[in-house]
């Protein structure tokens, strides 16, 4: 069948059947009360929730095969807990089971890749999953094709039911030994802890990770007592440098900052850019420069944000600090300074991923979001954002919170280089439609901005940019460029097999990946 994106899938993929992408704004969801795994319980006074070590733990959650595990992604690239576990894991004997993190993270000490080869895991779903793992998965690691999900899409299938966690594993850099737990003091602060709250919250058994532990009570406590069953103190959790390191890059490049002050300069070009306003830009090289630049505009009109929303990051707190944005709603921290301002400032406020993102919630904070600044690897003729597979067949990135901020942006900025080393970033079709081109307003590059016809703020857009003077090029003028500097590539070839579905944030499926050749 052919959906509304114009990609063919099959009708059944597996147990798994395909239910359509039939638009970014017509599906309604079901009025149904939300699934959750949580069970109550009882302690008394003087229970022992803290536990001597991973395997005692594991034991006590009645963890068995076939079961599924969750795991946050917010110490990033440093994060040394999800190899413990699953050594642990391996070590009792455990087999089959669902891997669920809120995104995979490179590890390679150990790697997850020797987890699915020895069958401590057989199913994946996450938001993303590069490196190894998922060149791997792309050249048929996996009998059973990987789900990925947006972020906004996680809780709305932990709510649905269709993503039922048996035991989250929770890794905080302070905890108590009664389960009270936070990311945002210890030596290996990581801040916000948004991405495990739906987990704490929903799971059948919770699983504390630390290995700073605190007086009762801990304060902050992102995570509370009554979610969780047992308390480990490790080690150590990751490793500092990594976890403050590991998302947020700042560039010097002519290019990135070319294409970085063309995006503040539509922002600022916006009628909607007024006393007030919001946005989320980011955390990569190109977004990290526009939040330098918006800043500036900000300061010469006299402009002031209501709120940044999503990850934060030094130039975002920078911005906060000098009083241009009243509050910043942070899902997860993308370095070290956003990690401790988190603590230090009133304003940063840590926020459930459900809240920031979930299309079926009475309410998320992208509502009410006027700006988003995104980036991708690809994007095509239609606006199609390609935010998963590189041009060699490769596994280059996630898909986050994109599809998520493009829907519930006013305007959402697509921000890239019109080529990547001899490969055009704009063409004729994405090789993986990851964000649904309806969404998208403005694509911004180093050789022009394109504006979406089809996008629901075209007719204003239009306007705007014409009175502040901004040129404005085709789509399909910039697709003719790119490959006139890079010819036209050659296709990657794929077989039948489906190794990794693309769910869009309503639970439709927007695309599927095929087995790489």
């Amino acid at each position: 069948m052919i959906n509304q994106a114009g990609r063919v899938l099959p009708e059944k993929i597996g147990e798994y059947t395909v239910k359509p992408f039939i638009g970014a704004y017509n599906t309604v969801p079901p009025n149904d009360p939300v699934h959750t795994l949580r069970t109550a319980s009882h302690h008394f006074s003087g229970d022992i929730k803290l536990l001597p070590n991973l395997r005692e733990a594991i034991q006590a959650t009645g963890l068995t095969n076939g079961m599924t595990i969750s795991f946050h992604h917010c110490f990033r690239e440093g994060d040394e807990i999800i190899g413990q576990v699953l050594t642990a894991i391996r070590d009792l004997g455990i087999r089959g089971l669902r891997f669920a993190p809120s995104a995979v993270v490179t590890i390679t000490n150990p790697s997850i890749v020797d987890f699915v080869l020895n069958g401590v895991i057989d199913h994946i779903e996450a938001s993303g999953i590069r490196g190894e793992l998922g060149d791997a998965v792309l050249r048929g690691l996996m009998e059973n094709p990987v789900i990925l999900r947006p972020h906004g899409a996680r809780p709305r299938a932990i709510e649905a039911g269709e993503l039922a966690i048996d035991v989250a594993f929770i890794g905080a850099s302070a905890a108590d030994e009664y389960g009270n737990a936070t990311g945002q003091i210890g030596p290996h602060a990581c801040g916000s802890l948004g991405y495990s709250f739906i987990d704490a919250t929903s799971a059948r058994k919770v699983v504390v990770i630390t290995d700073h532990l605190t007086k009762y009570p801990c304060l902050p406590a992102s995570i509370s007592q009554q979610y969780v069953d047992y308390v480990v103190k490790v080690d150590r959790i990751g490793d500092p440098e990594k976890i403050g390191q590991g998302a947020a890059r700042v560039t010097r490049n002519p290019r990135d900052l070319m294409i970085a002050q063309r995006a503040a300069d539509i922002i600022a070009a916006s009628r909607l850019f007024q006393d007030h306003f919001s946005f989320q830009t980011g955390a990569g090289a190109i977004s990290i420069a526009c939040t330098s630049y918006l800043a500036e505009q900000m300061e010469k009109r006299g402009i002031h944000a209501s709120f940044a929303l999503g990850g934060m990051t030094a130039a975002i707190v920078d911005m906060y600090r000098k009083k241009l944005v009243r509050v910043l709603e942070c899902s997860q921290s993308f370095d070290s300074v956003a990690a401790r301002a988190i603590y230090e400032e009133s304003g940063i406020v840590e926020i459930d991923n459900a809240l920031y993102s979930n299309p079926f919630s009475k309410g998320s904070l992208l509502d009410k979001l006027n700006f988003g600044v995104l980036g991708a690897l690809e994007v095509d003729t239609d606006f199609n954002v390609n935010l998963v597979t590189g041009s060699s067949g490769e596994m280059m990135g996630g898909l986050g919170g994109g599809p998520d901020v493009a829907a519930g942006a006013d305007i959402s900025i697509v921000c890239l280089p019109i080529i990547r080393g001899r490969t055009p970033s704009i063409t004729r079709r994405v090789f993986t439609c990851c964000t649904p081109g309806d969404t998208v307003a403005v694509v911004v590059t180093e050789a022009g901005i394109a504006l979406n016809p089809r996008h629901r703020y075209y007719r204003e857009l239009r306007e705007d940019m014409k009175a502040a003077g901004i040129n404005l090029v085709t789509i399909e003028a910039l697709q003719r460029l790119a490959e006139s500097l890079t010819g036209v590539p050659e296709p990657l070839h794929t077989t039948d097999q489906v190794v990794c579905i693309v769910e869009y944030r309503d639970g439709t499926v927007l695309d599927v990946i095929r087995k790489i050749e």
